[in-house]
C-alpha cells in the first residue's frame, strides 16, 4: 500500500512514522529528543539500541524501507556495514541505531538534555 506524497515528510510527521518503523523492527530503549530552538543542525534526535550489530541493520533497513514508501529518504547514512553505530540523517530529523555499550558510552541523551527528550514505551 503505497501513499503519494507532493513531497517528502517532514517535521513531527516524520519523527512518529521513524518510530513506527523501529518499534516494527524491534528496536529497544527508542528515545526521541526535540531539539527545535536549540543551537545544531537538526531539530530532533531518534535514538534507539539493537541487540547485535544484525538487529541494528535491520532497524536501519525498516526504517528506510517505510520512509521510502512516501518519497522520503536519508540525505546521508553512516555506519550500516559495521552496524554498531548507524546515523540516518533526513536532514531535521536524525536517527541513532546503536549497539548497547556504545550508547552508554556517549550518552547522547545526556549531551543533549537541554532537548524534550520523549521516552517511547514499549509496545
Amino acid at each position: 500500500m503505497k501513499k503519494k506524497y507532493g513531497k517528502p515528510l517532514g517535521g513531527r510527521e516524520l519523527v512518529e512514522r521513524i518510530i513506527q518503523a523501529l518499534e516494527e523492527a524491534l528496536a529497544e530503549a527508542i528515545v526521541a529528543i526535540d531539539l527545535q530552538g536549540l543551537p545544531g543542525a537538526a531539530d530532533h534526535f531518534i535514538i534507539c539500541q539493537g541487540d547485535t550489530a544484525v538487529h541494528n541493520r535491520a532497524c536501519a533497513d525498516r526504517v528506510m524501507e517505510r520512509l521510502a514508501r512516501y518519497g522520503t529518504r536519508p540525505w546521508q547514512h553512516e555506519g550500516y556495514d559495521e552496524g554498531r553505530w548507524i546515523l540516518l540523517d533526513y536532514s531535521d530529523v536524525v536517527v541513532h541505531i546503536m549497539l548497547p555499550e556504545l550508547r552508554d558510552y556517549y550518552n547522547i541523551e545526556e549531551l543533549w538534555a537541554e532537548g524534550k527528550a520523549r521516552r517511547i514505551p514499549i509496545s
